[in-house]
Formats: structure tokens, C-alpha cells, sequence
């Protein structure tokens, strides 16, 4: 109703005939409500307010009625006239030197070029976004800056740096207090955790847009929300969930009259059924968002909905129908030239050949479905881009420092309009400056110590599942190959006479050559991944370790106490390294014959003792060193958060010794 109402005044503005500037906004503020439902409408009334525009020689309404028009043609999915009506935008904006309505216009231009996936061209217009609304000291630009390169690294699956964007952006916009941009900040973060496969993350993410969608009343958003949310639910493959949060959405849309939405939900919904395998209901759902669409004469998703239509006719075998929406798929898909779309369309054209017998055919659109899966990885676009980003993460760190030292400068303002004040005041000021330039550092230490946990925790996650792999190649592979081999010599027996007794003796040589190899690899694939530590734990997965080793030269003690339970599987299986390292190291350099392991757990958390006597070394000297053996110790502790002491001298022994608290 608020909408009709806006409609008709603006209408009642229209009919007034002024030759005004109040005359020709009308006309592009109709070109905005219209659309949403009715884009050849919206085009007409975008079209007027240029002509006008021009005619009267009205600069900036020119430039927001080249701007009206770019979103039309976005929504038409013409996206080449799109990016020419946002340049023209550019132009006008230009000639008035309105700074901030040229970053709009390179920001939309951009938003194009992500639609086209061109994402170097895209990066490009964004940064020059980025630099008008710096010199425009335009915060609510800054922050949809950021949020657009979010977007962008969300697309190329740089999730970090997608998620580092947004959290930049919603720093900005909380200390604005815009409420709706905050919301919308955290729908976008829960899209990146959707992407992630980070299920629970994403769905937090969106019930925190929610709730600010919901205190301001914003349905728009809420509805935008709840789309999304079924779309992670999809993804999980809740498909039942899924349906009904996109239930939820509709009735929301249809109250504020977005047919374009109405499109978009209905395509979603209809490919939630053809996954679960209801053609029936898809067929109803696509042909409902192609109507939807084609209502408003919306082309930029149609192509995607024709698609998807002639998938479910074909699973139906309507082959003649599925040709049909073929064909209108691809008449849309020429104008666009989506390659998202391409890629799509060539599947199944190719399984509509395949299913009606033409192989030939059927193989020459799976090559194109290829080419154009491949095409969207391209290795030489994302080079490109990856320069990009290193320009860009300057740019941001030069923002920054900006943004910080402008806070600076109005806090010296303020003091100085304060002087006057007393002495008493004055310091709480310097105190009160002091404390939140502790706590920036101390966050900022803060956040430096997670990252550096980050690449800790990779790396020695990847090792593990590298020697996990090896020792699975090992015992599967390698293993398999010699107990067949042995086998097959042990039958060869029965059925070959040796000619002389030196021949039975090379073949039995040979049968006790490849037993040994087989004990050896079978050795080696236990010691890699042993699994005793994948059966029973940390204290029989050392015991294990340590009864293979020859106690003739070295006697090893083992006391374990308070391990009954079973840890946390990565605990586990760093101690046993760390304990499989130190052994090796005495066994290597320390010319022992006893050595004694300690395994204590209580409710501080575990224990660990090494201590041998042998030779002994300079602590300091051997950490200094270029020596990889107590690093890669102490690499490992740390990433458990506990503590190492080593005590060690040369002529009495060793004893290392660790600490790790169980959180």
C-alpha cells in the first residue's frame, strides 16, 4: 500500500507538467518502483528522465536517470547496455563532480562484471570505486567497497580474505549504526560459511541478520534471509527444511509485490525437487518463476529456469518439450553470454542426445559442457586477479591507517576545544585514549597469536594426513603386491622340480627376500599411522612402539597413569609424535642404555617424561642450531598450548620434559 501510494504521487508529480528538476526525479524514482515488477515499464519511465534530463540541461538528474537505466538493463540480463547506461552514470556524475555518485557508478559497473564472471575487470572497477569514495571521505561507500571485494573473493573461494572484507565493512557500518547494512553484512558472511560447507556457522551468521531484519521490520530482508537459509538447508541436503524456509520467503515477497525474487525463489524451490527426484512438482516450480519472469520481462535468470524445466521433461522423457526450452534457453543465453549458463545448458543438451540416440551429438555437447567448466577456472584470469589482490590488500592497509589517523585528528580537536577545561579532565582524556590504544594492540596480538595457530594447526594437520595417506599406500599398495608375489612363489613350488639342490636354495632365498620385504612394509606402514593408537590410545600406541625396539643396546622403562579414556584424537596423535621424535633422538645422538618414559594424566591435564643417560648436549647451542628434531617438538607442544622443559648437559644425560592442560 505505501508503495501504490509513492506510485501515485509521483504519478500526480508527472501530470503537474512542471519543467523542474521535482518533474523529471519523478520519472526516475518511477523507473525504480517499477523495477521490481514490470522492467519494460521501468526502462520506458529511465528512458524519459534521461531525454528530460538532457533537454533541460539537469546534470546530476541526468546521471541518476543513466543510473535507473543500468539496473533496468541488469534486470533484463542485457548486461553490455548495463555496463555502458552505469558508465554514462560515470560521465554525468563526472561533469557535476559528485565523487560519490561516480564511486556508485564504478561500483555497479563492477557488480556487472561479477555477474559475467570477468572478476579482473570487476576487482578493477571496484578499486577506482574504492578511491573516489576515499577522496569523498564516504564511510557508507567504504564499507560497500569491502563488501563487494567480499563478494568477489567468496566467488573465487579465498574465503578468508571474503570473510576479513565483510568484517571491515561491518565494523564500519556498526559505528555507523545502520542497523539494516549490519544485517545484510552478516547474510553475506553466513553465504561464505555456506560455501565453506561450515553449516552451523552459516545458519548462526543469518539468525543474527534475522534478529536486526526483524527489530527493524525490514520484510525485504527478512525475506532475503530466509532464501537464504533454505539454501544452506539444500545444500545440507534437508530438503524438507529447505522447502520451508523458502515457503517462509514467498508470502514476504509477495507482500512487497518482487516479482523479480518471486522468480529467483521459485527456480530454487523447483530444483529442490528435481534433486529429490519429484519432476512433477519441479516442472510446476520452474514454469512458475519463468511466468514471474517473463511477467516483468526479466531475462538476466531465465535462461537458468529453461534449463533446469528441460532437465525435469527430460527426466519426464517429454523429449520434445525439453528441445523446446532448450532452444529458448539458448536464445537468452547468446544475449547474456553467461558462461555460468553455457556450462549448464551443454549438460544437458547432451543428455537430451544421449537419451534420444544421437551419440554423436551427445559427445559434442559434453566437449562444451567442458570447455566451458574449464574456461571458469581460468588459470590465467586468476593470475591476473591474484595480482589484483596483493594491490588491493595495500590499498585496504592504506585505508586503515587513514581511518586512524582521522580518528586521531578529531580526538585532537576535541582536546583542544576542551583546553579550557580542568587539569583532571584532561588526563581522564589521555587516560581514556591510553586504555583504547592498549586494547587495539592487545586485539590486534590477539588476532596475530589465532592466525599464527592457524598455519600451525595446518601444518601439522597435513603432515598427519600425509603419512596417514603413506602409510594407507604402504600396507593397501605396496603390501598387497608383496604377499601376492609371495603367494604366487610359494605355488610355483608344487608345481616346478628343481634341477639341483643350489636351485632350491636360490628359490627359497627368494621366497624369505620377499617375506622379509613384506614384514618390513608392513613395519613401516605401523610406524607411519601406528594403529595402536587408532585402536587403543595414546599408552598401548607407545607400549607398541617402544616393545619394537631392540632393548638389547637401550632398555626403556614406560610408567602410564590416568590414560583408561580416550583423548581427543589430534591430542593423541601429537604427543605419540612427540614422544616417537624424542625416542629417535636418543636412539640417534645420545649413546644411552636406559631410558625412561613417564605418561601422566591428572585434572591438570598430561605429563610427559623423557629422560635417558646418555651423552647429554648444550641446550642453548642445539637450539640455536639449524637442527630439525626439537623444533618440530616444540612446533608440536605449542600447538597443543602446553609447555617444554629441556635439562641437558654434556656427560649427564637428558631429561625433556612436557606439560599440556586438557581444555
Amino acid at each position: 500500500m505505501a508503495q501504490q501510494k509513492k506510485i501515485d504521487s509521483l504519478f500526480r508529480i508527472i501530470n503537474s507538467q512542471q519543467a523542474d528538476t521535482h518533474n523529471t526525479r519523478a520519472y526516475i524514482l518511477l523507473s525504480e518502483a517499477y523495477r521490481d515488477f514490470n522492467v519494460d515499464s521501468a526502462e520506458i519511465f529511465a528512458q524519459k528522465g534521461i531525454d528530460l534530463a538532457k533537454t533541460r540541461k539537469q546534470v546530476k538528474m541526468e546521471a541518476y536517470a543513466h543510473n535507473a537505466m543500468g539496473y533496468v538493463k541488469y534486470y533484463k540480463g542485457d548486461y553490455q547496455a548495463s555496463i555502458a547506461a552505469f558508465q554514462n552514470y560515470y560521465e554525468a556524475a563526472k561533469r557535476n563532480n559528485d565523487k560519490i555518485a561516480m564511486g556508485f557508478a564504478r561500483n555497479n559497473e563492477g557488480n556487472v562484471y561479477i555477474e559475467l564472471g570477468d572478476y579482473l575487470n570487476a576487482i578493477d572497477k571496484y578499486n577506482q570505486a574504492l578511491e573516489l569514495r576515499k577522496e569523498a571521505d564516504d564511510s557508507m561507500g567504504i564499507a560497500m567497497s569491502y563488501n563487494n571485494m567480499g563478494y568477489i573473493y567468496k566467488d573465487l573461494g579465498d574465503y578468508e580474505k571474503a570473510i576479513s572484507n565483510f568484517l571491515f565493512a561491518l565494523r564500519v557500518y556498526e559505528k555507523m549504526n545502520n542497523k539494516m547494512a549490519v544485517g545484510t553484512t552478516y547474510n553475506y558472511i553466513g553465504s561464505v560459511y555456506w560455501r565453506k560447507k561450515d553449516y552451523a556457522l552459516a545458519h548462526q551468521n543469518i539468525d543474527k541478520a534475522l534478529q536486526l531484519h526483524g527489530e527493524n521490520k525490514d520484510n525485504g530482508n527478512i525475506a532475503i534471509c530466509l532464501h537464504t537459509k533454505g539454501a544452506v538447508y539444500g545444500d545440507e541436503k534437508k530438503y524438507d527444511s529447505a522447502v520451508l524456509y523458502f515457503q517462509k520467503a514467498r508470502p514476504l515477497y509477495e507482500k512487497n509485490n518482487d516479482v523479480r525474487q518471486l522468480g529467483l525463489i521459485s527456480a530454487d524451490i523447483g530444483e529442490i525437487f528435481e534433486r529429490k527426484g519429484i519432476h512433477d512438482s519441479a516442472i510446476v516450480y520452474f514454469k512458475a518463476g519463468i511466468q514471474y519472469n517473463n511477467s516483468i520481462g526479466n531475462k538476466r535468470s531465465q535462461a537458468s529456469l529453461y534449463t533446469g524445466l528441460a532437465n525435469s521433461l527430460l527426466h519426464k522423457n517429454q523429449l520434445a518439450a525439453c528441445k523446446q526450452y532448450l532452444d529458448s534457453s539458448f536464445q537468452i543465453i547468446e544475449g547474456t553470454n553467461k558462461k555460468e549458463d553455457f556450462k549448464n545448458y551443454y549438460k544437458v543438451l547432451s543428455d537430451y542426445y544421449k537419451a534420444s540416440g544421437d551419440a554423436g551429438n551427445a559427445l559434442k555437447c559434453l566437449d562444451m559442457y567442458s570447455i566451458y567448466k574449464d574456461s571458469l577456472l581460468n588459470a590465467e584470469n586468476q593470475k591476473a586477479i591474484a595480482d589484483m589482490q596483493t594491490k588491493y590488500d595495500v590499498e585496504k592497509k592504506d585505508q586503515q591507517i587513514k581511518l586512524q589517523q582521522s580518528e586521531l585528528l578529531r580526538r585532537n580537536i576535541l582536546l583542544i576545544g576542551l583546553a579550557a577545561l580542568s587539569l583532571l579532565l584532561l588526563l581522564l582524556g589521555i587516560s581514556y585514549y591510553n586504555r583504547m590504544k592498549l586494547k587495539q594492540q592487545t586485539r590486534l596480538q590477539e588476532e596475530i597469536m589465532k592466525q599464527q595457530d592457524f598455519a600451525t594447526k595446518a601444518v601439522i594437520e597435513a603432515e598427519e594426513n600425509e603419512r596417514k595417506r603413506i602409510g594407507s599406500d604402504l600396507h593397501d599398495g605396496v603390501g598387497q603386491l608383496m604377499s601376492a608375489a609371495k603367494m604366487n612363489l610359494s605355488a610355483i613350488e608344487d608345481r616346478v622340480s628343481f634341477q639341483s639342490e643350489q636351485d632350491k636354495q636360490a628359490y627359497e632365498k627368494s621366497i624369505a627376500l620377499v617375506d622379509e620385504g613384506c614384514r618390513e612394509v608392513r613395519a613401516v606402514s605401523h610406524t607411519i599411522m601406528p594403529n595402536a593408537l587408532l585402536r587403543a590410545g595414546l599408552s598401548n600406541a607407545v607400549k607398541e612402539f617402544i616393545e619394537k625396539l631392540d632393548n638389547r643396546t637401550l632398555k626403556i622403562n614406560l610408567h602410564s597413569a590416568g590414560l583408561n579414556e580416550r583423548l581427543d584424537s589430534n591430542v593423541e596423535t601429537v604427543l605419540y609424535r612427540i614422544i616417537q621424535e624424542c625416542v629417535n633422538n636418543v636412539i640417534k645422538h645420545s649413546k644411552a642404555n636406559a631410558l625412561d618414559i613417564s605418561l601422566i594424566k591428572d585434572a591438570d591435564g598430561i605429563s610427559a617424561t623423557i629422560e635417558d643417560n646418555g651423552k647429554g648436549f648444550h641446550v642453548v647451542e642445539k637450539q640455536k642450531g639449524d637442527g630439525i628434531g626439537l623444533k618440530n617438538i616444540q612446533t608440536r607442544v605449542t600447538y597443543l598450548k602446553g609447555s617444554l622443559d629441556i635439562d641437558s648437559a654434556p656427560g649427564r644425560g637428558t631429561l625433556i620434559a612436557i606439560h599440556v592442560p586438557l581444555s
